[in-house]
């Protein structure tokens, strides 16, 4: 399943971008369904930053709810190869629950325009159910496709809430 999302940001592209980059951690209060990103590792070499974040959603679940969902599968590790020479950010989603039978890549643009910022994300999200421990490989097929617009329905809204959360961010620093 493709994942499109676009936003445009009132700010300038290189504040846009390192925000995304740099200042996530302090873009958390502002994401009602993230709790929390941890920075496991960071590697810069130039124009390059090469990140290994963990996130942790479950912001808007009820605590009821939250009894019988696992951790692990509110928890899912993002890599992420970002270039300031062209704008770009590759990324890799690992899920920390059925990690075999999930895919989900895709690369995000910043494009300046008029002294704002638009956000192109452009991804791609694949459940192979067959890997899935329980699912009869006679319907895997079809209960992939299911989770996967299920999934796709919940992610794309969350990367535009991502956006809506730096530009909260954005505007608060610029208020003080």
């Amino acid at each position: 399943m493709d994942l499109v999302a676009d936003a445009t940001l009132a700010f300038p592209r290189d504040l846009v971008f390192s925000t995304y980059r740099d200042h996530l951690l302090e873009v958390v209060d502002f994401l009602p369904n993230i709790r929390a990103i941890e920075v496991r590792s960071r590697r810069d070499d130039g124009a390059i930053v090469e990140l290994l974040n963990v996130w942790h959603g479950g912001g808007e679940i009820p605590a009821a709810a939250r009894a019988v969902i696992s951790e692990a599968m509110l928890s899912w590790d993002d890599h992420a190869r970002w270039d300031a020479g062209d704008f770009s950010c590759r990324w890799r989603i690992v899920t920390h629950s059925f990690t075999e039978a999930v895919r989900c890549e895709g690369v995000n643009r910043f494009f300046e325009r008029d002294g704002a910022t638009t956000l192109q994300i452009r991804g791609q999200l694949t459940i192979d159910a067959a890997k899935i421990r329980g699912v009869p490989r006679l319907i895997a097929g079809s209960v992939g496709r299911t989770v996967e617009d299920f999934l796709g329905k919940k992610i794309q809204p969350n990367l535009v809430e991502v956006s809506a959360g730096v530009r909260q961010y954005l505007e608060t620093k610029a208020r003080r």
